[in-house]
């Protein structure tokens, strides 16, 4: 079972369509980037998983029950524009929210002082938040989402704000959380923190969901035949274009006194290891790989593409 099924969910606004049809789901111990534009209709989904707003199509499902109220004390959002209550102390806060989450104060406070000694923040108890920096408050932010221990999870840009030494922390966090059962939904602009995290991946453009997959699925379904050889130079140069150029084409070399490889695009009808056969009688191979599409360069050139296909819709 799916602990969160997004089923033909479509949602307007006077004339504007912010969702068209969009369907996804959020599997068991799995984290899914939530990828898109700025408009594309990411935050009226977060919205509407968080029954902030309702759709006016389709349906959501919370480990196959129809999602409703009582399903929000299992939800930790951690929005991008953050709020905290600034006069209140640290410890107080964490409390309270806490317990507005159904968690009986006695462990809410058990929960707190671990998760701000696990920060290095613990001698902040007593401080009002307004006394913290910007990074501390987003600490502060983090555990909120957190202390209630749901299963779910959606953080949306989650390092906004974070030094990389935080950032990374927090990172630590999240997979922690997955192996401990939580599923979460993660929407960022960071293409790379997407290919450290993710298991999967949902794109969505112009209100419409246009990509989803494994990270690893994606990057093949959009392979180039693009693989590298790293070489151990002979005695004379290679003269690459002029080895079987019906099998491949040469991208480029990169010889230095440190490292000699060649980037070569193989026909789509032939195999690697037609290409290892052509290569090893001529270099000394070191490595060999194929070199996958980042899933920035995708997300890139399917936005650019669908830009390309007509007009705003």
């Amino acid at each position: 079972m799916e602990m969160l099924e997004v089923r033909h969910v479509s949602k307007r606004f006077a004339t504007l369509t912010a969702l068209d049809d969009v369907s996804m789901a959020v599997g068991e111990h799995r984290i899914v980037g939530l990828l898109g534009p700025n408009g594309a209709g990411k935050t009226t989904l977060i919205r509407i998983i968080n029954q902030i707003t309702a759709p006016d199509e389709g349906e959501v499902l919370f480990r196959g029950e129809r999602l409703s109220q009582r399903h929000i004390a299992q939800i930790g959002y951690l929005p991008e524009e953050r709020g905290l209550y600034r006069k209140m102390k640290v410890g107080e806060q964490l409390v309270y929210l806490a317990q507005l989450k159904g968690v009986p104060k006695r462990d809410a406070e058990r929960r707190a002082r671990h998760w701000l000694d696990k920060f290095e923040i613990g001698s902040w108890w007593n401080r009002p938040v307004e006394e913290l920096s910007k990074g501390m408050q987003q600490k502060l932010q983090f555990i909120s989402t957190v202390i209630h221990e749901p299963p779910f999870f959606i953080f949306d840009e989650p390092f906004s704000g974070f030094d990389p030494i935080n950032a990374g922390l927090l990172k630590e966090e999240m997979l922690r959380l997955r192996e401990n059962g939580a599923s979460i939904i993660f929407s960022t602009h960071n293409m790379a923190s997407v290919e450290e995290l993710c298991d999967d991946i949902v794109l969505i453009n112009r209100s419409k969901k246009i990509l989803e997959g494994t990270v690893q699925e994606v990057r093949r379904r959009f392979r180039q035949h693009l693989f590298e050889v790293e070489y151990r130079p002979g005695g004379s140069p290679v003269d690459w274009n002029s080895l079987q150029p019906e099998l491949f084409t040469t991208v480029q070399v990169l010889e230095s006194p440190e490292r000699c490889a060649v980037q070569l695009r193989l026909d789509p009808e032939a195999t690697p290891n037609q290409l290892l056969s052509v290569l090893l009688p001529v270099v000394q191979v070191v490595s060999f790989r194929e070199l996958l599409p980042s899933v920035s360069d995708i997300f890139i050139a399917q936005v650019k593409q669908m830009q390309k296909g007509g007009g705003d819709e």
